[in-house]
């Protein structure tokens, strides 16, 4: 019972983002509800990509700039519901630390004396493994 409640679930969301791309529609809102039913009746998580679509006090199913207000503020996303004035606050994680290798593209390198240094290019198909500077 609980694998087919939770592809209802799933099905009902489906429902519910293809209604919200037609326009403003009464049967947006009453999929999440019934999806939100569902959930509760077989004690089903709603999947983490799911519980950001809607409103956790109305079930009003968020469409940007219609039936919901993103902002940013103090390092949290926060959402508001345009519908019952409920908001949500999320923090916004930081982003993971990305070392020079991971960018993928030459960079410049910054030396000691403070003066920039342009920074050794790895040409393709070389399999010494020596570095080239153009």
């Amino acid at each position: 019972m609980v694998r087919v409640a939770s592809e209802r679930v799933t099905e009902l969301f489906g429902l519910a983002e293809a209604e919200a791309a037609h326009g403003p529609s009464g049967y947006t809102n009453r999929y999440v509800a019934l999806a939100r039913k569902v959930g509760m009746r077989y004690n089903v998580r709603l999947l983490p990509e799911y519980r950001e679509l809607y409103c956790r006090g109305c079930s009003t199913y968020w469409v940007e700039g219609r039936t919901v207000r993103t902002r940013l503020r103090s390092g949290r996303r926060v959402r508001t519901c345009l519908v019952c004035g409920r908001s949500r606050r999320v923090p916004i994680r930081p982003a993971a630390p990305r070392s020079v290798g991971d960018l993928g593209a030459p960079s410049a390198v910054v030396r000691d004396d403070g003066a920039l240094a342009e920074a050794p290019v790895r040409v393709e198909g070389d399999d010494d493994g020596e570095e080239e500077d153009e």
